[in-house]
C-alpha cells in the first residue's frame, strides 16, 4: 500500500474514532450511562410504548424502531445498538436480567455481550451461536449478514445446519452473508459494513468494559 493512500485511510479512521469518542463523552455528561435505555432517537417502542431514558429493557421485551430511529440500551452485562426499521425479540431470565436469546426479525442490531455463557441471535435465515463476543447482525430481503468483531460464532443456515462454520476474530476479519434455501453456498464471505469502532467501545463502556483491540492500530 502506498504511504499516501495509508496515511489517507488513517486520518480517515482516527477521525471517526474522534467523533466517536466525542458522542461518548457528551452521552457521559448527560448522565445517559445507565441501566436499561441509555440513547433513543425518533420513533422507539418497547412492548408498544415509547421508549424514554433510563426505561428497563429485559429478557421478554419486543423491541421497535421506526424510520431514522436508533436506540442504545444496557440489560444486565450486555449492551445493545438497534438500528432503524428494526424489530428485535429478547429472550432469556428476566428476573436476573441475563438475555440468552435475541430474534432479529428485521433491519440490524449491534450488541456486545458479557462472556462466559452463550447467547444466539436468531434471524430468518440464520442461527447464530456467540460467547463474549462483540457481533453487528443485519437482516436483508434473502439473506443475513453477520459481521462477528471480535470473538468467536457459530454460524448456522436454518436451511442446511450441515453448512455451519465456526469464525474466531480480533477485529472484523470475518464478516459473511447467510442464505436461506436455495442457495449452491449457504455462507459467503463479506465485506466490513455499516458498524464502527465507535460505536462498539461506547457499548462496551456501558457495561464497564473495554474492547479487545488496540483502535490506535486501526
Amino acid at each position: 500500500m502506498k504511504r499516501r493512500t495509508w496515511l489517507s485511510r488513517a486520518a480517515v479512521g482516527g477521525a471517526a474514532l474522534a467523533l466517536g469518542m466525542a458522542r461518548l463523552r457528551d452521552a457521559l455528561a448527560a448522565d445517559a450511562v445507565q441501566k436499561g435505555v441509555a440513547r433513543v432517537r425518533g420513533n422507539v417502542r418497547i412492548n408498544g410504548k415509547p421508549a424514554k431514558l433510563g426505561m428497563e429493557v429485559k429478557p421478554g421485551d419486543v423491541i421497535t424502531t421506526g424510520r431514522n430511529a436508533e436506540l442504545v440500551a444496557v440489560v444486565g452485562r450486555d449492551a445493545f445498538l438497534v438500528r432503524a426499521d428494526s424489530r428485535i425479540e429478547l429472550s432469556g431470565r428476566a428476573a436476573q436480567l441475563v438475555v440468552s436469546a435475541l430474534r432479529v426479525v428485521t433491519g440490524a442490531l449491534l450488541s456486545v455481550l458479557a462472556p462466559g455463557r452463550e447467547t444466539r441471535i436468531q434471524t430468518p435465515s440464520a442461527s447464530i451461536g456467540i460467547r463474549g463476543t462483540g457481533v453487528y447482525v443485519e437482516t436483508e430481503a434473502f439473506r443475513t449478514y453477520v459481521c462477528t468483531c471480535y470473538g468467536e460464532a457459530e454460524l448456522v443456515p436454518v436451511d442446511d445446519p450441515q453448512q455451519a462454520e465456526v469464525v474466531r476474530t480480533t477485529h472484523h476479519e470475518q464478516p459473511r452473508y447467510i442464505y436461506p434455501k436455495g442457495m449452491p453456498r449457504m455462507i459467503e464471505k463479506a465485506p466490513f459494513i455499516n458498524h464502527t469502532d465507535a460505536e462498539l467501545i461506547l457499548l462496551e463502556s456501558l457495561v464497564g468494559r473495554k474492547v479487545p483491540f488496540d483502535p490506535s492500530r486501526y
